[in-house]
This record gives C-alpha cells, sequence and structure tokens, in this order.
C-alpha cells in the first residue's frame, strides 16, 4: 500500500470516528447508543472496512463489496452500507492523483460500469438495508442491466445516497462542505461542526431512511425539528449548554425507534471528502 492509500484509508478511519463524536441526535454517538447498535460496532466497522475503501486500483463496486463484507466478519450486521456507497467513489477519486477532488470524483462516475452495478447489488442484498424493496428496473435481487450510475440515477428520487452519484455528490460539495467549514471557523470544537454538517442535511430534506421505514410525514416532522435546532447552534456563543436538550431529543427519536441513517451518512461522506482535500496534494 503507498503513502496515498494509506492516508485515504487514515482519512476514512477518522471521518468515521470524527461522526461519533457528535450528539447527533437520533443516530448513533459516543453519548448514546441505539437501534440496536452501540459506537463501539461503529469503530470497529471503520476498521474493517478501510482497507478495502482504499484498495490500490480497485473499482468502485469492488470497494463497496469488499468493505461491506469485510463489516460483516468484523460486527455481523449492517452499521455502515451507506456510508461505504458514499465514501468508495470518493476514495477511487482520491487514488487518481488529479488536483481537483470533485473533478476526479466526476470522472469516477462516468467511469462506472454494470461490473460496478453487479458487485453492489451483491453488496446491498448481503447487508439488508431495512426497508429495501423491489424496483421494475435495476433491481437489486436481479442481473445488473446497465452501469452503476443509471441505477443510481433511476432510485435518485427515492434514496438520497443514491443522488449523490446522479448529481456528482452535489450534497456533499454544495451543502455539506460549505456548512462544515463555515463552522469549523467559528467554533474549535470539532464536535459542533460535525453536528452542524449533519443539522444541515436533516433539516434541507426529510431523511430518505426514515422516509423508507416509515412515512413522508414523519421525515418531515424531523426535517421541522432539526431546522429548529439548527438555528439555536448556529446563534449560541456556547454550545455545550445545548447538550442536555440536544440528548433529550435524541432519546426521545430512538424511543421511538426513528434513526436518521441517510443524513449521518452524508456527514461522514462530508467529513471524508474534507479530509482529502486537506491531506492529499
Amino acid at each position: 500500500m503507498t503513502a496515498r492509500h494509506v492516508l485515504i484509508a487514515e482519512a476514512f478511519r477518522w471521518a468515521c470516528l470524527a461522526e461519533l463524536e457528535a450528539p447527533k441526535p437520533g443516530n448513533v454517538h459516543v453519548f448514546a447508543d441505539g437501534h440496536r447498535m452501540t459506537a463501539t460496532e461503529f469503530v470497529t466497522s471503520a476498521d474493517a472496512a478501510a482497507p478495502s475503501l482504499s484498495a490500490a486500483g480497485a473499482r468502485v463496486g469492488e470497494r463497496i463489496l469488499g468493505a461491506v463484507e469485510a463489516t460483516f466478519s468484523a460486527v455481523g450486521s449492517n452499521t455502515n452500507l451507506g456510508i461505504i456507497l458514499l465514501c468508495a467513489p470518493l476514495a477511487a477519486a482520491a487514488e487518481r492523483e488529479i488536483p481537483d477532488l470533485r473533478t476526479s470524483l466526476v470522472e469516477v462516475l462516468q467511469g462506472l460500469d454494470r461490473k460496478d452495478a453487479e458487485l453492489t447489488y451483491r453488496a446491498i442484498v448481503f447487508a439488508a438495508p431495512a426497508g429495501l424493496g423491489r424496483s421494475g428496473r435495476h433491481d437489486v435481487f436481479g442481473p445488473a442491466t446497465g452501469s452503476l450510475l443509471d441505477a443510481m440515477s433511476e432510485a435518485a428520487d427515492r434514496d438520497r445516497i443514491a443522488r449523490q452519484y446522479a448529481t456528482n455528490f452535489s450534497d456533499i460539495f454544495d451543502v455539506g462542505l460549505p456548512r462544515l467549514d463555515a463552522t469549523s471557523r467559528q467554533d474549535p470544537d470539532p464536535r459542533w461542526a460535525t453536528l452542524a454538517t449533519y443539522l444541515e442535511f436533516l433539516s434541507a430534506f426529510p431523511d430518505t431512511h426514515i422516509v423508507r421505514k416509515y412515512v413522508s410525514a414523519a421525515a418531515e416532522k424531523v426535517c421541522q425539528a432539526a431546522a429548529g435546532l439548527k438555528l439555536s447552534l448556529q446563534t449560541t456563543e456556547h454550545p455545550e449548554t445545548m447538550l442536555a436538550d440536544i440528548l433529550s431529543w435524541d432519546a426521545a427519536l430512538k424511543a421511538d425507534g426513528i434513526n436518521p441513517g441517510t443524513s449521518a451518512d452524508l456527514t461522514v461522506a462530508t467529513l471524508f471528502a474534507s479530509r482529502l482535500k486537506a491531506a492529499l496534494p
């Protein structure tokens, strides 16, 4: 493994662990486990997935399937499928040594083929995420009939992770990174920049993980509550004083079984992209 690939693997682990340090309402973090998952399992998952995510010369589909299988070998459950789906193209883009990460990512996405789709379908079926259904076209339970980009574009209207493939990761580069950078300049504690990024996603659009498990109305309600919390976080000079209220909402969401998993996955991908941009020439 070259020094560049070591940096990619380290950036992935860092992003996963940094996301866990923030008190993200409804999601697993170091302040509170939830949804029959623990923060320790997510740390183990990050360590397990990193080698496949950063494998030299691997196609995106190979990175995804390898990381999912390694995760299940380590923890026996689906803790990070969304994270892997988002971070695999970013890792492949970082490997290419093109100065602009987003430019490199566009080339990676345009190069996805049917083999990438086949491998990714296997990974998704293996992980069996909550709410996984059947589709008339590009069904993960059937043979791949087009490229992975074709399949993701087909699902873009109903799945925010798929939408990233179809839009060149617009939510990461146009929503997440600006919020992360702006908050990081205001507060030296990275936990609050991570939380602000999470709330930016959670308030900007209904979390599709919630929509799949429940209904759009539940996701909209969470979206509105996140908007209020985001405003409070932006206007306070001492975010640590908000922790009790944040954890109270966190507990209520978890008691109702509501997990904004897509917003958390987008947050990890934003942290990963940020770290790659900072660490790699």
